[in-house]
């Protein structure tokens, strides 16, 4: 190990060491089962600390919430308290407390409401009643998981219904009014001031997009930007990304 790294870089292989060190720009680190990426990753959060720069400055997303207090709990021991500054956490988690300061920015109260998957579904399910629609031809389930499949392509409810190739395909589905749907679930989760999962990562990639001065704040808020299990990051998910780290390029 060359002397001019700190003592407690020792047990990383030389591998696991060019991962951690290397800070500045685009980093890609790909690690099979086993090899320690977690650990890598841990060590050079913690690198990043012990070289000066704010925990505060630090995005680390995860995709579950165990990794991510798993990870919060490595750090701690390597710097101590400063690693509960750290934004970390699912992207779901990291993304919704950014929108409870912002939300206001896009229509949505600060306080709004997340409905869980069964919320979404008698939500669903109350506009079935309403018109009259078969709940065998529109399953619920199957409704909310192709309105889920559109969220996180960015096609929101008015692109959707204009989407000859989508339309098409719930025609053949005997689902011809899905477009309609979806339109009006999105309306009155609007209304009652709340959102659904997907939303809150749609809305957040829309904030950025449409607000320059909230994209200026967290861009330059977060001066290091790191994904775990990066490659099951979805289009919405990478275009957050993407954009949050577009200042720093860290």
């Amino acid at each position: 190990m060359a002397e001019d790294f700190p003592p407690y870089l020792d047990g990383l292989n030389e591998s696991q060491l060019a991962a951690v060190v290397n800070t500045e720009g685009p980093v890609m680190i790909v690690a099979g089962a086993g090899s320690g990426k977690t650990r890598v990753l841990t060590y050079r959060i913690a690198h990043i600390i012990r070289r000066g720069a704010d925990p505060f400055s630090i995005l680390a997303l995860t995709f579950t919430n165990k990794a991510a207090r798993e990870m919060r709990d490595r750090i701690q021991k390597l710097v101590g308290t400063e690693a509960k500054s750290i934004w970390m956490g699912t992207f779901h988690s990291v993304f919704a407390r950014m929108l409870r300061q912002e939300a206001d920015k896009i229509g949505y109260p600060k306080d709004f409401t997340i409905y869980d998957t069964d919320d979404s579904k008698n939500l669903i399910k109350t506009i079935l009643k309403e018109w009259n629609l078969d709940d065998k031809t529109y399953k619920p389930a199957a409704v909310l998981g192709r309105i889920s499949m559109a969220k996180n392509s960015l096609i929101p409810a008015e692109k959707y219904i204009q989407a000859v190739e989508l339309t098409a395909e719930d025609e053949r589905a005997n689902r011809s009014r899905f477009g309609e749907l979806f339109v009006e679930y999105q309306k009155r989760l609007f209304k009652a001031g709340a959102m659904d999962f997907d939303d809150i990562l749609v809305n957040t990639e829309l904030l950025l997009r449409k607000h320059a001065d909230v994209a200026h704040k967290w861009q330059h808020r977060f001066k290091y930007v790191m994904v775990d299990e990066y490659q099951d990051t979805n289009m919405v998910q990478y275009y957050i990304t993407r954009r949050l780290a577009a200042v720093h390029q860290n």
